[in-house]
């Protein structure tokens, strides 16, 4: 089975000329970290950061600065794997583990990606409730329209979705830097919170929602593909500098967003803490005291907007990697669209469930939550990660060097120790408050305990695969890059009849041309097209209006431009009513051996509706398909 490419739709689009100076291809390579970036400055940072820096002050702005230090190192490492081995985590994954083992890694990093979702659908929402006092149901409802909206917007290509990420960021960054001006912090107090501290109760909670609200284990899958937009050279020099120019992408990127989240606890220490309002936990509640402590209007509204401006941002990364991990685990592909609205509504259902039965004050607790719950799932994603960047039989001269390996093993088990804790704590607490259900306990346990193996089982894979070889667990082939079988290559048969199916767009230039080059002599060539106006789909072949008159001209004027270039047999059909049917029964009927489109039948929004034309009668094929661009 051919290897597919991840995201194929963007995936080496962005050329790297040679003749660009450095900072030219400095420029060209910046991007894909913004677009990550966004992960980490979504509104479930917002909820944590409030909670941190309302009850703490300042004393967790450490857990902050660790935090980014980690995604730096970890989304470099995502690069590096994603442009050596040109394969994103979640092929390699699949390449490497286990047909079973890659269904629950799939399950867990879904998970992860709905909780992410929930957060960008509570911020949207709570977002649009304080500027435009739209119910919070109701703006929950509406988030699930945006999936159209950051579509349309892919069509225009990778560089300017990268470039709306950066101009949504520029608003965020903004609006916070004015809050901090505002707010007037103790800059001595936040140079203190650099110092490692769990203060009180409740810190180790709320420090690892930031750490899980910070490195995201769905941002790891996204880089590792992202980086692949770019059309590097595949030479030595040219995947270092691909490396070396993306590691600083990383740096700046991951910085700004640092720059956010510090800013959004420290403002919480200056307004909240220091005036006694330490139980400050939700976005609303924040949004509401900022004018009455601040004594300005600009307060809140700067902070509706970039809450706003968050949500919308970090819905495209769910959009991508959404797609990434459904494709890389699974090989599964979805219509970008359809993918986009399921995983939005996994994430609408429980946030309605709970804004309805609990009220609105318990978004924060859920914010919060997402964010432990995407803590939790991280290692699922660092572990394999260091295992391939550590493999030389896979990176060759391009494997980690060992000090590099020890810091992000360091990292590892740090997330997964912190984990542990939680884990423990919180199975506790679920346990002693379940009024001694042992059938809930008992369930919680064995999911808990069944997480445990897995987990174990992925750090000590590499050993274990070492002492007992394939007995333990099969893998799917013997490296990333699959084993290598060379087929026989047999006589090649010219084709007898090749159905053409035109839109009478710009791209009946490029079909015939492709027509031209494949047809030989005796090639008979069977031009097609669909007439799909509104009395078409209900008379069909018994309607003979002006529009299906001038099809049929236009067909056989093409006919004749055929002829005139050496195509002897060419005759023109025009079928009725919903393409994708229409055509494919039009060209089995003909007993077709080769068909040729162009890349799509629909322009706009209909493209969205009832996607690619070509992909969707291709598969209801047999024969080989040519798909002119």
């Amino acid at each position: 089975m051919k290897e597919k490419k991840s995201l194929s739709e963007i995936n080496a689009s962005i050329d790297i000329p040679e003749q660009y100076n450095v900072f030219k291809r400095l420029i060209a390579f910046i991007g894909p970290a913004y677009l990550v970036s966004i992960g980490y400055m979504d509104p479930g940072n917002w909820a944590t950061d409030i909670a941190g820096g309302s009850k703490f002050g300042y004393a967790l702005i450490w857990v902050l600065l660790m935090s980014n230090i980690m995604a730096v190192i970890l989304q470099s490492l995502c690069a590096r794997l994603g442009i050596v081995t040109g394969q994103d985590l979640a092929q390699a994954c699949a390449a490497h583990y286990h047909k079973t083992i890659n269904y629950i890694l799939w399950l867990l990093t879904e998970l992860a990606i709905i909780a992410t979702d929930l957060a960008e659908v509570l911020g949207s929402a709570i977002g649009l409730e304080l500027l435009f006092h739209i119910p919070l149901a109701y703006g929950v409802v509406i988030t699930a329209f945006d999936t159209f909206i950051i579509l349309v917007i892919q069509r225009f290509g990778v560089r300017k979705l990268e470039a709306l990420v950066v101009g949504l960021i520029s608003i965020i960054g903004l609006s916070f830097l004015i809050e901090i001006l505002l707010s007037n912090p103790d800059y001595s107090a936040v140079a203190s919170g650099f110092i490692p501290s769990l203060p009180g109760e409740g810190a180790l909670f709320i420090a690892i929602g930031i750490l899980g609200a910070t490195v995201m284990p769905h941002n790891l899958y996204l880089h590792s593909s992202l980086v692949q937009s770019r059309n590097i050279k595949r030479t030595e020099a040219g995947i270092k500098q691909a490396i070396r120019f993306n590691i600083f992408d990383s740096a700046v990127a991951l910085n700004l967003a640092f720059f956010v989240n510090a800013a959004i606890l420290v403002m919480a220490a200056a307004v909240f803490h220091t005036t006694g309002n330490t139980e400050v936990d939700e976005i609303q509640q924040a949004y509401r005291l900022l004018e009455p402590i601040l004594g300005t209007t600009l307060a809140p509204i700067l902070f509706g907007v970039a809450l706003i401006a968050s949500g919308q941002a970090s819905t495209i990364t769910g959009t991508l990697t959404g797609q990434i991990i459904m494709e890389g685990f699974i090989n599964l592909r979805l219509r970008p669209w359809l993918r986009r609205l399921i995983t939005r509504l996994l994430a609408i259902i429980p946030a309605l469930i709970v804004i309805l039965y609990f009220g609105e004050s318990s978004t924060g607790w859920l914010l919060v939550l997402s964010q432990v719950i995407l803590s939790l799932q991280l290692s699922f994603a660092v572990v394999p990660l260091i295992h391939f960047v550590s493999d030389k039989g896979l990176m060759k001269k391009f494997v980690i060097k060992p000090w590099l390996k020890i810091i992000a093993w360091v990292i590892a088990i740090t997330i997964m120790v912190l984990n542990l804790q939680l884990v423990v704590s919180t199975l506790n607490e679920f346990i002693t408050g379940s009024s001694n259900n042992l059938f809930f306990d008992g369930l919680i346990l064995l999911f808990s305990t069944g997480l445990g193996l897995l987990l174990l089982y992925i750090v000590f894979e590499p050993i274990l695969t070492n002492l007992f070889g394939r007995r333990i667990l099969n893998k799917n082939q013997a490296d990333i890059h699959g084993s290598c079988v060379i087929p026989q290559i047999k006589a090649i048969v010219p084709f007898q009849k090749v159905a053409v199916a035109l839109d009478f767009s710009d791209s009946d230039q490029q079909i015939l041309s492709y027509t031209l080059g494949v047809a030989q002599q005796s090639t008979q060539v069977v031009l097609l097209h669909v007439v799909e106006s509104a009395g078409a789909r209900i008379y069909g072949d018994k309607i003979e209006d002006t529009e299906s008159r001038l099809d049929r001209a236009r067909l056989e004027r093409y006919a004749v431009e055929l002829r005139e270039n050496g195509v002897e047999n060419v005759t023109v059909k025009i079928g009725y009513g919903s393409p994708v049917r229409t055509l494919a029964e039009l060209i089995k009927s003909e007993e077709s051996d080769l068909a040729i489109f162009g890349s799509h039948g629909h322009q706009g929004i209909k493209d969205l509706i009832f996607g690619v034309t070509s992909n969707r009668v291709k598969d209801k094929l047999n024969i080989p398909v040519l798909i002119a661009k």
